[in-house]
């Protein structure tokens, strides 16, 4: 909870004038009921005067509580919304500040479940404690005091069940914050599946598993309405406990009144006062009922989302003192790397290469032989188990993050397309001209399609760019790659919705434009490789054949056989 409460900070001078605000009101609600029993009491059967006097006075108490409450809640949503937006501005920016690891540790559905239901959670507590923190202390404590001053008796009948009332509340707010964490992760199941198919909703409705679906959802929506329900019988038992102490008081003053008026010892005004004053502590015992439930969903999701705040950060920039430079003349060194995911097996081992700029590295290999997990580590989304790897001699460890990635484009092939023109999705927030985008485009090959189109690069496309081919989509997440004229550019399977004769022209359109780019290519398909400086067979996170492609062809038989097996050995540009 501190971590989240840090946020108020800006906020209190603006909610202390809210809660003085509170108090003015919650004062003057205070003095209604010991007015109008005084009118009953000493004013009835007086001029008219007096009885225009006090009735104007208990019109003007009402007014003031009735102003005062209006601004102090509307002061409570504002101080309560800027505070929301501030802590979600921050989560958001977490959130994508995290590494990957990090990302695989919470998982995106948890994420954004964070990012919506839990602020909502904190958003709601913090606005109610703003409405009500004063208010119900106020009304108890001051309706006792007031209760004790008129008829001490009768106010020990109320006193007498705060102790019961306070200690049910805390051991039900003890037993309610495990069980909404709970609720939270059943949360970020729902949140999961319904991310999962609607970005599959194409394939679960081609292979007819809509059903299949359906019985998935009601899987994970049954878990989270039964812990709901769990949560929600314990939190809710709180209100009918309460009303039955209310309940119990209310009898207990009524009769104690009615035995102390017929002995004479108490008076039928202080009694009406009394009901009153009684029916304002139960609504502000009601209230704190209430802020106690909100405040066990908030501490749940409070710990959450500072979960994610604390986080620490694991991709550090290190000194070169701790990991010196090398004197090289390759753009790109990898030096016997290692790295698991699990920490369990190696999922890449002793990977050692080097690669002049303007040369290109073509990866192939295997499904999970580890070709995208290599294209990970040098684009430091994780950082190495042992060895190093360099740019220009430095090692990535030592680049400030802002130099870092300036070095780099790269397509991989699950990127996403966002709902705004081709332009924007190209320029993708870095106000690049016109010219560069359609540079970009051309060497991509989509300049051909994109002019096809009525508004050219001003065609709207829509989330995920549904709205046009596999190859398309492809064509243009190359050219957002290519588009910033990076010193290293990276194609992770990103041509595997090409058709061969658009490949060949894609790579003969980069020989001759990015001659001086370093090229990094992972693929499926030999056609994609063959004319690389470079190319590394991996197998299993090893590496089991190096060198250029007439040298595998006759030297690495899996090489030749993956060949074989997409030409009869034969590659046609």
């Amino acid at each position: 909870m501190k971590t989240v409460f840090a946020y108020l900070k800006m906020f209190y001078r603006r909610m202390a004038v809210g809660f003085s605000i509170k108090t003015v009101a919650t004062l003057s609600e205070l003095m209604l009921p010991y007015i109008l029993s005084h009118i009953l009491k000493n004013v009835i059967g007086s001029h008219v005067s007096d009885i225009i006097l006090w009735g104007g006075l208990m019109v003007l108490f009402s007014a003031t509580a009735l102003v005062c409450n209006i601004t102090a809640n509307r002061m409570a949503a504002h101080v309560s919304r800027d505070f929301a937006e501030n802590m979600r501005k921050d989560l958001f920016a977490k959130t994508l500040a995290l590494s990957a690891r990090q990302t695989d540790k919470f998982t995106i559905p948890s994420l954004e479940s964070r990012i919506t239901t839990d602020t909502y959670n904190v958003h709601s507590f913090i606005n109610m404690i703003q409405r009500m923190g004063v208010r119900a202390p106020i009304l108890l404590f001051g309706g006792i005091a007031v209760t004790l001053f008129m008829d001490a008796k009768l106010a020990l009948v109320m006193i007498a069940l705060l102790p019961i009332i306070f200690v049910t509340v805390y051991f039900v707010r003890m037993k309610g914050i495990p069980l909404y964490q709970k609720v939270q992760g059943s949360v970020d199941n729902m949140v999961r599946v319904v991310r999962e198919d609607s970005q599959g909703i194409r394939v679960i409705k081609a292979l007819s598993k809509v059903d299949y679906e359906h019985r998935r959802y009601d899987t994970v929506n049954k878990e989270l309405v039964g812990k709901e329900l769990k949560a929600g019988v314990v939190m809710g038992s709180v209100n009918p406990l309460m009303t039955m102490f209310m309940n119990v008081g209310s009898v207990a003053v009524i009769a104690l009144g009615a035995y102390f008026v017929s002995k004479g010892t108490s008076d039928p005004e202080n009694v009406i006062a009394f009901m009153q004053y009684f029916t304002l502590i139960s609504m502000s015992l009601m209230a704190v009922t209430r802020i106690f439930v909100m405040y066990t969903k908030c501490a749940a999701s409070a710990g959450r989302i500072a979960e994610v705040l604390e986080a620490p950060e694991d991709i550090e920039i290190c000194t070169k003192e701790e990991y010196p430079d090398i004197k090289t003349n390759a753009h790109i060194v990898f030096d016997k790397v290692s790295f698991s995911y699990n920490g369990k097996r190696n999922n890449l081992s002793d990977i050692s290469f080097s690669l002049k700029k303007g040369e290109s590295l073509g990866i192939i290999g295997a499904t999970g032989s580890g070709k995208s997990t290599l294209v990970k580590l040098l684009l430091r989304f994780y950082d190495t188990d042992s060895g190093s790897i360099y740019i220009n001699g430095e090692n990535i460890r030592t680049i400030s993050k802002e130099r870092f990635y300036k070095l780099f484009g790269s397509a991989h092939q699950h990127d996403f397309l966002f709902a705004d023109s081709i332009r924007e999705n190209i320029s993708f927030g870095r106000d690049l001209p016109i010219e560069d985008i359609e540079r970009a485009a051309k060497i991509a090959q989509a300049e051909g399609f994109v002019s096809d189109l009525p508004d050219r690069f001003e065609h709207k496309l829509t989330q995920h760019g549904a709205n046009i081919s596999g190859g398309q989509k492809q064509r243009l997440l190359i050219s957002r790659a290519l588009a910033a004229k990076p010193e290293i550019l990276i194609l992770d399977d990103s041509s595997s919705a090409l058709d061969y004769k658009t490949d060949a022209a894609l790579r003969r359109a980069l020989a001759e434009n990015m001659g001086d780019t370093t090229l990094v290519t992972v693929a499926q398909r030999v056609s994609s490789v063959k004319d690389c400086s470079i190319i590394m067979v991996l197998d299993e996170g090893r590496i089991i054949g190096i060198g250029k492609h007439e040298e595998l062809l006759e030297k690495c038989p899996e090489y030749r056989e993956i060949s074989e097996s997409q030409m009869g050995g034969a590659i046609v540009d």
